[in-house]
C-alpha cells in the first residue's frame, strides 16, 4: 500500500495470492461455507505517480474477487490498507453498486474505522464525546456502503 506500484501490479500479486490461497484451502479440505475471506482492495501504491480513481479500484477489486473467490464463500470483509476514510468508504459503495455479486462485500477497517474518531477525540477527556460522534458516523456510512446506499455528499452531514 505504500509503494510506488501501479493498480495493475498490484492486481497482478492479489490475483497471485488469491489463486495460490484458494488452491490451499481446497487441498486442505476447509469448507469455504464457514469462511470469511479478509483481502485488500486492488489499490495503486500511496507514491505511485498515477494514483487509479475510484471506479478502477472497484472494478479491479471486483475482477480480481470475481477471478478467484468461489461463490461457496459467503462474505468478503475488505481491508482499507492505507486508505483514507472517505476513499475507502467509496471504493466499497462502488463495489456494492454494481450488484451481482456472488458473495457479501463489506468491510473490516482498522484506520479507515478509527481516524475520525481519534482525530475528534485527541485523547482529552472533554472530547471523548466528539470521538464517539464520528466513530459512529463512519461507521453508519461504511454500513451504508455495505449496501451500495451511500453517497459522498453524506459525508457533510451530521451524524
Amino acid at each position: 500500500m505504500d509503494g510506488g506500484h501501479s493498480i495493475e501490479r498490484c492486481e497482478e500479486v492479489t490475483d497471485a495470492v488469491l489463486h495460490k490461497v484458494f488452491a490451499e484451502l481446497y487441498l486442505q479440505r476447509v469448507c469455504l461455507e464457514g469462511m470469511v475471506l479478509k483481502p485488500n482492495m486492488v489499490i495503486s501504491g500511496m507514491k505511485s505517480p498515477k494514483r487509479a480513481g475510484a471506479e478502477q479500484v472497484a472494478e479491479a477489486t471486483v475482477r480480481c474477487l470475481k477471478r478467484h473467490v468461489p461463490a461457496a464463500v459467503p462474505g468478503i470483509a475488505l481491508l482499507s490498507g492505507g486508505q483514507g476514510p472517505e476513499e475507502a468508504t467509496e471504493h466499497l459503495n462502488l463495489m456494492n453498486a454494481m450488484g451481482g455479486l456472488p458473495w457479501t462485500l463489506t468491510f473490516s477497517y482498522g484506520r479507515a474505522l478509527q481516524a475520525p474518531a481519534l482525530a475528534a477525540w485527541k485523547g482529552v477527556e472533554a472530547q471523548f464525546g466528539a470521538g464517539q460522534k464520528a466513530f459512529a458516523k463512519r461507521a453508519k456510512l461504511n454500513g451504508l456502503a455495505a449496501s451500495g446506499r451511500y453517497q459522498a455528499s453524506m459525508e457533510s452531514q451530521a451524524a
